[in-house]
């Protein structure tokens, strides 16, 4: 057996996984096959033999492919809901697989797909690997490019409208708008107290790579600190939404520099990401709003 014959034979070994994370992920059959075929194609191409965790590796590439298809398909605003059945999913392996075994026990039904579609593409993400493969959050921020914390609050909002189906996101977030822009109008009239009092106390700031080659410090830690490096110093971000909940951008001739996310937990602030990485922000669910 040739080394391609192999790496073919290791994939098809993670294809039942694979497909299971698409599906969810997407609700649509071909679409998951899609997404599975373009993790073989992007494997096909890849040094393999760096790469130490082949599912890891496999789940993280399907994973962002999904997003995008996700990202792509609420700009057209279409529905491919177009079939639920576990057999057209994972097709027919018999009973002496186990990983086979558990998919099907574990088929998700129309019911749930249509509340899942009903999520912003970033919180379906981040439930669906959390919840349904106890994906860890440090690696599902590293997916999605963002932070553990921020990864965590979007599986976070993704499970309570789950479980809540007929709650609507508008009210939190307003509520979450109206943090940010308080922030931002604190940091551009340099209002120290105003900004400590919009943080919680362990609040923190955490920088891209491409952030902190610019300038920014990768990590700050503390209200008092997070407010003084914000303090008269925000003056050129505007408001904006990151996977439709406010955050913040500064841009250069018309193009995104710099992202600042906001994660925010019972109307206090706890973690704003500064996110810098050109190839990131052309990834980013990001939208300019008018203030």
């Amino acid at each position: 057996m040739n080394s391609d014959e192999m790496l073919a034979e290791q994939f098809e070994a993670h294809r039942g996984h694979l497909r299971g994370v698409a599906y969810r992920m997407l609700g649509s059959v071909d679409e998951a096959d899609d997404a599975v075929q373009e993790g073989w194609l992007r494997l096909s191409r890849s040094e393999s033999s760096e790469i130490e965790n082949l599912r890891g590796w496999l789940t993280t590439v399907v994973s962002r492919v999904c997003l995008d298809m996700l990202r792509s398909r609420s700009a057209r605003r279409e529905d491919t809901l177009d079939s639920h059945e576990p057999e057209a999913v994972f097709g027919d392996h018999g009973t002496s697989h186990p990983e086979h075994e558990a998919l099907l026990a574990d088929s998700v039904g129309v019911a749930m797909m249509l509340v899942l579609d009903r999520l912003a593409p970033a919180e379906r993400l981040a439930f669906v690997l959390h919840d349904m493969f106890a994906v860890p959050f440090d690696e599902i921020g590293s997916i999605m490019g963002r932070s553990p914390t921020a990864a965590r609050q979007l599986a976070s909002r993704g499970r309570r409208r789950v479980q809540t189906p007929a709650a609507a996101p508008e009210a939190e977030r307003a509520d979450q708008r109206k943090v940010v822009q308080a922030f931002l109008a604190a940091s551009r009239r340099g209002d120290f107290e105003a900004l400590v009092g919009l943080l919680d106390p362990d609040a923190m700031i955490v920088a891209d790579r491409a952030a902190a080659q610019a300038g920014a410090e990768s990590e700050v830690r503390g209200a008092a600190a997070v407010a003084g490096t914000f303090a008269g110093r925000a003056r050129a971000a505007r408001l904006a939404l990151l996977d439709g909940f406010a955050g913040a951008v500064w841009t250069s001739r018309g193009r995104p520099r710099v992202v600042f996310g906001f994660t925010i937990e019972t109307g206090k602030i706890v973690e704003i990401e500064l996110l810098a990485d050109p190839e990131q922000l052309s990834r980013l669910d990001l939208a300019m709003v008018e203030e």
